[in-house]
Parts: C-alpha cells; sequence; structure tokens
C-alpha cells in the first residue's frame, strides 16, 4: 500500500484485519509507524517495497489525483517486473489512465483502475470498488476486493480506464444529490415553521424515499451542530464534476442537475459575486432600486 492517508491507512488496516500481509510506504514516517503498530511490513522507500513482495507483485496507489500518481506510477514501474500489478485507487481521469495503462502494459505490468468510494467510514462498513482490470488480473486480485468491499460491494466495470470513468460519474452524482439535500434544508430553515430539521432528518431516514446514507451524515451533522454554526459555506470541488460535465457537453448529453450543482459550488467559493454586484446595478439603473454599498455590507458583518 502505497499512500497511508486517511483513506489508504484504512484500507491497509481492513486488509491486515481480513489476514492479508501488508507492505507500508508513505513519505510520512509516523504513518508509516501507525500501519506498523496495526501490523503492516513498513519501508522506507518504494524498492524496498517491491523488493519485500513476491511475484506477482500487487502494489495499491492512493495518493491524490495528478502530478503525484503519475510521479510514484513511473517510480514504482522502473522497479517492478512483467506479470506485476499497479491499482490506482485514487481519483485519476480516465484518459490518464488509459494512457498509464498501455505504457505499463509495453512493459508486462498490468495496470487496474479501482474507483474507491467509502470515504473515513470505509474501514467499518467497507469500500465500494468500481474497478477497471483485464480478467485475469482482476481474478488474482479478487480477494483483495473481496475483503476491502462490503457483500457484492465491488465489480469489473470493464478494461482499464473504465473503473475511474464509472467513479467520475459517480461523483458527479453525489454534488447533485448533496445539492437537493442541501437546498431542501435550507428551505425549511427559512419557512414560517419553527421546524426542527434534525428531527425531520431523522423521520426521513426512515422509510421515505429519499432515505440514503448522505441523509444518515446529513443527520450526524445536525445533530452535532444543529445551526452548522461551525462550518463555512465555502464547497470545494476535486475536479470529477468539472470532468463529468465536460463529457457530457462533449456527448451532447444533457446533465442539468449536475450543472446546477457544480456551478453552485463555484458560487461558493466567491468571496465577492462581481456577477451580483452587475445584477444590483443594472436593477439601480433601469429601476432606481437601492443599492446596498460595499461598505454596509462591511459594516454588517
Amino acid at each position: 500500500m502505497v499512500g497511508l492517508g486517511r483513506m489508504g491507512g484504512n484500507m491497509a488496516t481492513r486488509l491486515l484485519e481480513d489476514g492479508h500481509e501488508v507492505v507500508a510506504f508513505d513519505v510520512r514516517p509516523d504513518a508509516i509507524e501507525a500501519a506498523v503498530a496495526t501490523g503492516a511490513i513498513g519501508v522506507a522507500s518504494l524498492e524496498e517495497l517491491v523488493s519485500k513482495l513476491g511475484a506477482p507483485r500487487a502494489v495499491w496507489v492512493m495518493v491524490p489525483a495528478g502530478q503525484i500518481t503519475e510521479d510514484t506510477i513511473a517510480q514504482l514501474t522502473a522497479v517492478l517486473e512483467d506479470g506485476d500489478a499497479v491499482i490506482d485507487g485514487g481519483n485519476s481521469h480516465f484518459e490518464e489512465t488509459k494512457r498509464r495503462a498501455a505504457d505499463l502494459a509495453e512493459k508486462g505490468i498490468a495496470l487496474v483502475d479501482a474507483g474507491t468510494s467509502g470515504g473515513v467510514w470505509g474501514r467499518e462498513v467497507g469500500y465500494c470498488l468500481m474497478i477497471g482490470s483485464d480478467e485475469a488480473t482482476f481474478e488474482r486480485l479478487e480477494p483483495v476486493f473481496r475483503s476491502l468491499a462490503p457483500e457484492d460491494g465491488y465489480a469489473r466495470t470493464g478494461e482499464p480506464g473504465s473503473g475511474h470513468f464509472v467513479k467520475m460519474v459517480h461523483n458527479a452524482i453525489e454534488y447533485s444529490l448533496m445539492q437537493g439535500y442541501a437546498e431542501g434544508f435550507d428551505l425549511m430553515r427559512s419557512s414560517d415553521f419553527d421546524l426542527d430539521v434534525t428531527a425531520v432528518a431523522e423521520v426521513w431516514r426512515r422509510g421515505s424515499v429519499i432515505r440514503s446514507w448522505l441523509l444518515d451524515l446529513v443527520a450526524l451533522a445536525l445533530h452535532e451542530d444543529p445551526d452548522l454554526s461551525t462550518v463555512s459555506p465555502r464547497v470545494d470541488d476535486s475536479g470529477e464534476g468539472r470532468w463529468t460535465l465536460n463529457e457530457a457537453v462533449k456527448g451532447g448529453v444533457p446533465v442539468p442537475a449536475l450543472a446546477a450543482a457544480l456551478f453552485a459550488r463555484f458560487a461558493s467559493q466567491q468571496d465577492e459575486s462581481f456577477a451580483g454586484k452587475m445584477l444590483a446595478a443594472m436593477r439601480h439603473q433601469f429601476g432606481g432600486h437601492a443599492i446596498h454599498l460595499a461598505e454596509e455590507k462591511k459594516t454588517d458583518s
């Protein structure tokens, strides 16, 4: 296991608990020490990691998408051998995965893309795995997937790249679901009724057609902080929503719910909206409507 953060560290622990031998590496020595404390074999380099594994090897890379993944897989390619496999469990773009798979195939190394969902709860309840792989490598690694996932919680989606494509769409759907819950609870809190939205969340969790794990997490968050007073309204996006929207545009597939959810995140990331200022200025120009001056806003806040 390369990368022992919130996901990778918990995945290593889940594998150990199910009887697998895990060789663990991270750039942070304390993360390696934590893995060793749970039974992993700690190593100080990728070269040492590969030397500790018997052929055919399997190396699961759980690092952030982008250049770190690119560099890590390149370093592994230099020391792995024909018949070995690299599993990319991060949120890499599927086109990058297809390219890497072709490059590794020239050296006889299989690249498996395992789109992974489960977050910090995965250690306890398991990780949903969307796996792009050739059939032979998938069958060899299936005991690993079975240990990490809940019952029936993993599947081979097709050739390399397909797992990350499915995970990309999964995350885009997640954006839309989250936006729907956020708007609905905002509307209830703004109504004339004195609604206990925490109680509403609890009711909806039981038998309602909109019940889901996300709704369970909504209820948990509201129990911890009913007004969400400690939470900033800024919502970051990690890229998968943008990628999915780009694919939809290329394919001419309408995804209005995703687009609205993604743009809502963009709006939350703005300290000041120039578009909002422009709307206020236009209303003032054509109708003489009052403008709230920037200084007033600062004073109010």
